[in-house]
């Protein structure tokens, strides 16, 4: 008779675990449904953001510091990486849409993608304010773009480098379809112009990061190519090549710059003697810069169609006067 006690009470308990687990599958679905459809909040700011790519410590950062300041403030930020993707970043735009965001904060992956571009136009439409942040768009007019002066990033590594070398081969690291990276380029380009002392002898596609600067590099040192001077889009792909010229021990030293002031680079800069140099991004001042345009926005205050942030040479000069643990 206890044993038959003992056999439905363990039935009961094993149907009252039941009840509970699939009440709690229901609870998580319902959230799960509010979420995906929430509700506007008066005076709450919704915002979409996506990076052209989240592996990079620079929209670590910069992302970090907009959503600091939206806690603060009680906004909704939804942050999509579309990873270099022009098409999902696209159908991340239309998802913004669909989600009836105020705000879409934008880092392009290509500048003029007809992709992006249709569905940033699609979503300007629908009422909502567009903010371009750290590289921007060609034919399409957004709200407000928050940048760095990039043009003058490569305008400063032509002038460091030609102080540093009286005639220099040069390895071009690039990120074409980015105008970011295409000002800096044409800012360092435009500089050595009249100078037939240096010389660029390559260009490599990089689309900013290490890993793919790495083997495009080793590619080009075992192709033969003489190069004394790497300058790279970004910290990254300056990482990426510092990578390459060691694994294929090259003898001759190289002089290596970059531009976005990282701590990796900090660091390398007042250690080693691996690095030249890095320009000076601030994620930090830009994320509390696309935050102040959106209060903006919120209270109808007017606002500056662009904001240019001013950037500066590190080397081991000044290296000591930044934080080489973080961003500045």
């Amino acid at each position: 008779m206890e044993l038959e006690e003992e056999i439905v009470q363990k039935k009961r308990n094993r149907a009252m675990i039941y009840a509970i687990f699939w009440s709690l599958v229901f609870v998580v679905g319902v959230i799960y449904l509010n979420a995906s459809q929430l509700k506007p909040v008066p005076g709450q700011m919704r915002i979409g953001v996506t990076y052209m790519t989240m592996n990079n410590e620079f929209y670590q950062t910069l992302n970090a510091e907009i959503e600091r300041v939206a806690d603060e403030k009680g906004d909704l930020l939804l942050v999509r990486n579309p990873e270099l993707d022009e098409e999902k970043q696209s159908q991340q735009i239309d998802y913004f849409r669909q989600q009836k965001v105020n705000v879409i904060v934008i880092n392009p992956v290509k500048g003029d993608s007809p992709k992006i571009i249709a569905s940033l136009k699609r979503a300007q439409q629908a009422g909502i304010k567009i903010i371009a942040v750290d590289s921007q768009l060609s034919h399409f007019t957004v709200d407000a773009s928050v940048v760095s002066d990039n043009y003058q990033a490569g305008v400063l590594v032509a002038q460091r480098l030609m102080k540093q070398k009286n005639e220099a081969k040069i390895l071009l690291l690039e990120h074409k379809g980015t105008v970011s990276a295409e000002q800096r380029i044409q800012g360092f380009l435009d500089t050595i112009q009249s100078e037939p002392a240096y010389q660029v002898v390559g260009r490599e596609e990089t689309r900013g990061q290490t890993e793919l600067a790495l083997p495009a590099v080793s590619q080009v040192i075992q192709d033969g190519l003489a190069f004394d001077a790497v300058v790279a889009l970004n910290d990254r792909a300056a990482i990426g090549s510092l990578a390459a010229i060691k694994e294929n021990q090259l003898a001759m030293p190289i002089s290596i710059y970059g531009i976005d002031g990282s701590p990796d680079m900090k660091v390398l800069l007042s250690t080693t003697d691996d690095i030249e140099g890095t320009v000076a991004q601030s994620p930090l001042k830009m994320g509390r810069q696309v935050m102040q345009v959106i209060e903006c926005m919120r209270t109808g205050k007017s606002y500056k169609e662009q904001y240019k942030i001013p950037v500066e040479m590190i080397d081991k000069d000044n290296v000591d006067r930044y934080d080489v643990n973080g961003w500045q």
